[in-house]
């Protein structure tokens, strides 16, 4: 039997949970389910408190991928601005961890799938910056289903295997100045990014959440299948 390829799911830092005493580092549940019906096998990524970046490319690069899940905002600090009445109180821990998270996948070439603000921050990493609130548009981005349209010729595009489909998706903010390297790969009707790519990273990014329909919709199962076949290969490599 092939074994699981080791999957990074980089942990979001809870001040309390109801089963544990203090604090944790904890994951999507529909996250490691999605990866785990990928043929992957899903590990919490923890971040140390004040040594998030010490040895963190050694300890990633033991992965075969990174999955830098969704969360809270990111603060506007990190891309020059200020913050807006709309923004949530940001977590300078959380921030700092996964924009070096971020900034690693692209330097070592990890293969990795960034999911809604782990697009943003694989932005801000790069240097972009975020609109900090979306407009209303015809499109339900904050809690709803609405198409979007990868762009022909894409990694993207090759992977999904459709011109339109449908996603889940929870966000009010998004990519606006493009970060070093990144190309957008989909569209939503209203204008809105929503997946990048990076020129030479192994890295697919989206706004949207595959992990909450991909027991149902191929599109979203084809990017977690696409992670784990991309993690698959670089541990056969490195074998």
């Amino acid at each position: 039997m092939t074994a699981r390829p080791l999957i990074a799911v980089i942990g979001r830092r809870a001040p309390s949970v109801d089963i544990l005493r203090f604090s944790a580092t904890v994951a999507a549940e529909a996250m490691c389910e999605a990866v785990y019906a990928a043929g992957g096998e899903p590990a919490v990524f923890h971040g140390p408190a004040r040594r998030t970046v010490v040895g963190l490319g050694e300890r990633l690069s033991a992965f075969g991928g990174v999955l830098l899940p969704g969360g809270a905002d990111l603060s506007p600090e990190s891309y020059g601005q200020e913050r807006a009445p709309e923004t949530e109180e940001p977590s300078a821990f959380q921030d700092a961890f996964d924009l070096a998270v971020a900034s690693c996948v692209v330097e070592l070439g990890l293969p990795t799938l960034a999911v809604c603000r782990g697009m943003q921050v694989l932005n801000v990493a790069l240097g972009g910056s975020l609109v900090q609130h979306l407009s209303e548009s015809s499109v339900g981005h904050r809690n709803g289903h609405h198409e979007v349209a990868p762009v022909p010729g894409t990694r993207l595009h090759e992977v999904v295997g459709a011109h339109r489909f449908t996603v889940s998706s929870y966000h009010h903010q998004a990519v606006d100045r493009l970060g070093e390297g990144l190309v957008v790969t989909a569209v939503s009707d209203d204008g809105c990014i929503e997946a990048l790519e990076h020129h030479h990273a192994n890295v697919i990014a989206v706004q949207w959440h595959p992990e909450d329909l991909h027991a149902t919709s191929r599109h979203d199962a084809a990017l977690f299948d696409d992670l784990v076949a991309r993690a698959r290969e670089r541990e056969e490599a490195a074998a």
